[in-house]
C-alpha cells in the first residue's frame, strides 16, 4: 500500500500483475487510510485490529486488497530471478511442494514451475477481488454468506508466494536490498491473518521459524 511510497521512490515499481485499486472517496478507501495511518506507528499488533464500529468483512476485504498489492509488487522485484530453469517446481524449500488448483478451471492439482504458479496464483486471487459479487465496491453492498472463506483461500495462497520468495530467492532480495521492505510486509500479514485466525497453522509451516522470531520480537 501507500504505507511504503517513501521508499517505493528509490525502486523500481514494477509490478507483476495490475495493481488493484480501491475507489478513491469510498469508505474502504478511508478504512486503507486508517490502516497506513496506523501501520505508520509502528506498532502492527494494534495496526490490525479491527478499527472501532468497522464491519470485519470489509477490513478484511480492504486489507487483503492491500496485501495482493504488496506481494505483487514484492515478486516484481526479483520475477527474472524467479524462472522456468531456476524453479521448474513450486515449493518453500526442499519439504514444500505446492501443486496448482482452483476448483473450477483446473480440478486436479497439476506440477507446475513457480513463475506458471504464481502467474495461475496472482490471476485467480485478482478475479476474485474484481468479482463484485465477492468484494462489492459499493457502500451497502453486503458481502456474500461464503465471503470469510474465499478470504481464507486468497490468503493462504498469497501466503505460498511469501514462502517462495523467502526460501528462493532470499539472496536476491537481499541483493536488491528489499528485505526490510519484505519482513514489514511479511510481518503485518502474520499479524493480521493470527489476529483473525485466518490461516490454518499446518499451512504456515514452511515458515515457522521466521514467524515466531517475528512475534517475539514484538512483545
Amino acid at each position: 500500500g501507500m504505507f511504503f511510497s517513501a521508499v517505493s521512490g528509490s525502486r523500481s515499481s514494477k509490478t507483476f500483475k495490475p495493481k488493484k485499486n480501491i475507489p478513491e472517496g469510498s469508505h474502504q478507501y478511508e478504512l486503507l487510510k486508517h490502516a497506513e495511518a496506523t501501520l505508520g506507528s509502528g506498532n502492527l499488533r494494534q495496526a490490525v485490529m479491527l478499527p472501532e464500529g468497522e464491519d470485519l468483512n470489509e477490513w478484511i476485504a480492504v486489507n487483503t486488497v492491500d496485501f495482493f498489492n504488496q506481494i505483487n509488487m514484492l515478486y516484481g522485484t526479483i520475477t527474472e530471478f524467479c524462472t522456468e530453469a531456476s524453479c521448474p517446481l513450486m515449493s518453500a524449500g526442499p519439504r514444500y511442494e505446492y501443486h496448482w488448483a482452483d476448483g473450477t478451471n483446473i480440478k486436479k492439482p497439476i506440477k507446475c514451475s513457480a513463475p506458471k504458479y504464481i502467474d495461475y496464483l496472482m490471476t485467480w486471487v485478482q478475479d476474485q477481488l474484481d468479482d463484485e459479487t465477492l468484494f462489492p465496491s459499493k457502500i451497502g453492498v453486503p458481502f456474500p454468506k461464503n465471503f470469510m472463506s474465499v478470504a481464507k483461500t486468497i490468503l493462504k495462497r498469497l501466503f505460498r508466494v511469501y514462502a517462495h520468495i523467502y526460501h528462493q530467492h532470499f539472496d536476491s532480495v537481499m541483493r536488491l536490498q528489499e528485505e526490510a521492505h519484505l519482513n514489514t510486509s511479511f510481518k503485518h500479514f502474520i499479524f493480521f491473518v493470527q489476529e483473525f485466525n485466518l490461516i490454518d497453522r499446518r499451512e504456515l509451516a514452511p515458515l515457522q521459524e521466521l514467524i515466531e522470531k517475528l512475534g517475539s520480537k514484538d512483545r
